[in-house]
């Protein structure tokens, strides 16, 4: 646990200096707390009081295991900037076997349950860089008021970019995020769609000029009833990143779906704005590899950790567990043993063994 209680000294402490619960070690409950299924302060102080002997063999704890009540103070209060970078720090020798070509999803999600009735309508959000292959969340950030554009140009200030690929939605396709990727050293595959309506409309024209014998690529699927067959297409954007004032522009892609479900077929075409040319399976393999940050962070954020459930919802609280929720599902990830990860998370609450082994897996990158 020191490299916990190392990372988390570097938290500026909002409270006065008469605080009676250290802050490192109050961080280091509510963390395994929520590694362990706790979805609000009053189950972190539960858990930690049924857990305390486990704790007390790398904690101090001269006064006990928090309340409830400390544990929201605290996360209203600290700045959730800090406690992401520090969780950075913790998980920074696995962020380094990122590699060349590796693909950097950024998405936002929402927490649906972080809002009283008499706030504003718009629904806080979390934006997240998402190292696909490593199924790691490199760095989260609140979009403030909403404003996910905002807070995904904050994120990519926050990581090293270089030789990566940065992979987004279509509000991420503008000139102010193509600029912070390529002046980051990163390249992008961003999906192009009518907000953008003069790029799409050249994009459409330069795959209408695509001889027959143009290099594709094929991919087929079926199961659970429904049967894909996707084709990827690359073509070169020469000149055009100048005409449209677009950084780093070099290729558009185009990916050509159809999908049987049930005897009815629907067919979709998606475009997608490129900063190299690389092969059409690249090029498919790179979309392939951006629905990483729905399917296994998102996803796994509301079903194994019930975040749409959350009513986290004052100040900086719902933000600050937000964090811990992602951070709790990289650390484990980390284990490799068979079993879903929501039978895991249960059985770290179940076991003191357990639960040891999965936070030792840090020390093994």
């Amino acid at each position: 646990m020191d490299i916990f209680l190392a990372a988390f000294d570097n938290i500026p402490d909002p409270r006065a200096d008469n605080a009676r619960h250290d802050l490192c070690e109050l961080l280091v409950v509510s963390f395994v707390a929520v590694l362990c299924g706790a979805t609000s302060c009053a189950e972190m102080a539960d858990f930690g009081r049924a857990k305390e002997h486990v704790f007390r063999d790398f904690l101090k704890l001269r006064h006990s295991i928090p309340s409830h009540d400390t544990f929201s103070t605290v996360f209203r209060m600290i700045d959730p900037k800090a406690l992401d970078a520090a969780f950075g720090r913790v998980l920074a020798q696995i962020a380094v076997l990122l590699g060349d070509g590796d693909v950097i999803a950024i998405d936002g999600k929402a927490l649906r349950g972080a809002r009283d009735k008499g706030q504003s309508a718009r629904t806080r959000m979390m934006v997240s860089a998402y190292a696909a292959r490593l199924r790691l969340t490199l760095a989260t950030v609140a979009a403030d008021h909403g404003n996910e554009l905002e807070a995904a140009l904050e994120v990519l200030g926050l990581i090293a970019l270089k030789g990566k690929v940065v992979t987004a939605d279509a509000l991420h396709c503008n000139r102010r995020t193509v600029a912070a990727i390529t002046g980051g050293g990163g390249d992008y595959c961003l999906a192009l769609k009518a907000n953008q309506d003069s790029l799409l409309s050249d994009a459409r024209s330069c795959f209408g000029k695509v001889p027959p014998d143009h290099p594709v690529a094929h991919h087929e699927e079926a199961g659970h009833g429904r049967k894909e067959a996707r084709t990827g297409t690359v073509v070169s954007a020469k000149g055009l990143a100048e005409h449209h004032e677009f950084p780093g522009l070099q290729a558009f892609g185009r990916i050509e779906a159809r999908r049987e479900i049930d005897g009815k077929v629907q067919t979709e075409t998606r475009h997608f704005a490129l900063s190299w040319v690389p092969a059409p399976e690249v090029f498919m393999a790179t979309v392939r590899a951006h629905w990483e940050i729905e399917n296994a962070l998102h996803w796994q954020l509301d079903v194994s950790f019930r975040e749409d459930a959350a009513r986290n919802r004052k100040d900086n609280g719902p933000t600050n567990i937000a964090i811990l929720r992602r951070r709790a599902l990289d650390l484990a990830r980390r284990d490799t043993s068979k079993g879903s990860l929501s039978i895991k998370l249960k059985r770290a609450g179940w076991s003191d063994a357990f639960l040891l082994s999965l936070l030792n897996n840090l020390a093994n990158p």
